[in-house]
């Protein structure tokens, strides 16, 4: 399943890479977010699968979610439209999945597009603030990630999900719209007690950031809105609580790798683009306080599907978590 808005060229690659899987059936379906540019129009005269339209940009969630409730399949795989798969990619996830009823996810060696010795992320990692992003992003490919592992969950630009996961647990959280999504579905599905498996043979090279861009201030504020709604809805009160002083430590080491001209800064340059950078973190949370209290009322929801106790939930984020320096 793809997800579109108004990116054709990349699309068609990325549908043409699917055309190319081997090993397993599959059906396609490509949901399209009020594309201007030709994008449906395209799928449907050249590739000739299943398209559905929608007249807006639903976002990355709700699409992913009609797209889901249409698949048939026992498992649902999402490519992101800027994302290109190997030939063996879905039969590589099918592989990992089949006869462990236990595994709800599994998660791709994803490699940089323009750069495909260095990776982008080999399933993901977690900051106790909410922050998180893949792991071994942005280090060269030296084998590091080619075993078979347990990861904490996959990252939605390529993942394979079970269906009976998703029916029990429900989809995506359409409130996230797009950016840290597959976090929250990824860690309420190990909270429901489902495992993710890591599987180096599922290999796709990913265009990285070109939905927003990178140095998009939209994209910064998703982001931090999100990272902040994650911790309210999952994090046991135990990390809750100590939220702010982990976000300071954050904040501290990127100010310490913007002075080196290093992270997410170097894409905001000089006193304007650091201001802009500022403005759209106070956005983010301003915006994660006004939807704090939905948050809320979904975090006592989570009873239903619980079955790791909120002890065993805060081991399995310290396990996983992301350094400082990694962070920043």
């Amino acid at each position: 399943m793809v997800v579109n808005w108004n990116r054709r060229e990349l699309l068609r690659a990325c549908l043409a890479s699917l055309a190319r899987q081997t090993g397993v059936e599959f059906e396609t379906i490509v949901v399209d977010n009020g594309s201007t540019d030709g994008s449906a129009e395209m799928v449907e005269g050249e590739f000739g699968w299943r398209v559905i339209r929608n007249t807006e940009n639903r976002g990355f969630c709700a699409a992913n979610n009609q797209g889901i409730a249409a698949a048939r399949g026992e498992f649902v795989a999402l490519l992101n439209n800027d994302a290109e798969a190997e030939p063996g990619w879905l039969s590589a996830l099918h592989r990992a999945c089949s006869g462990r009823p236990d595994v709800g996810m599994a998660a791709s060696k994803v490699l940089v597009w323009e750069d495909p010795g260095r990776i982008d992320k080999a399933g993901h990692l977690i900051f106790p603030d909410g922050q998180n992003r893949g792991r071994g992003s942005g280090a060269l490919d030296r084998g590091q990630y080619d075993h078979e592992e347990e990861a904490l969950w996959p990252d939605g630009c390529a993942a394979m999900y079970r269906k009976e996961m998703l029916e029990r647990i429900g989809g995506f959280d359409e409130d996230f719209f797009a950016y840290g999504d597959d976090a929250e579905l990824g860690l309420r599905a190990r909270i429901a007690g489902w495992k993710c498996i890591y599987t180096p043979q599922a290999v796709v090279r990913h265009h990285r950031g070109s939905t927003l861009g990178k140095d998009s201030v939209r994209r910064l504020e998703l982001i931090e809105r999100n990272r902040l709604l994650l911790a309210i809805k999952l994090f046991p009160w135990s990390l809750l609580w100590l939220n702010p002083f982990y976000y300071a430590a954050r904040v501290a080491a990127g100010l310490a790798a913007a002075r080196r001209g290093e992270g997410d800064t170097a894409h905001f340059p000089g006193l304007r683009g650091k201001c802009a950078m500022a403005g759209a973190l106070v956005r983010g949370d301003l915006e994660a306080l006004r939807l704090a209290p939905r948050m809320l009322r979904k975090r006592a929801e989570i009873r239903r599907i619980r079955r790791l106790t909120p002890g065993e939930v805060r081991r399995l984020i310290l396990a996983h978590r992301l350094s400082l320096r990694e962070v920043a």
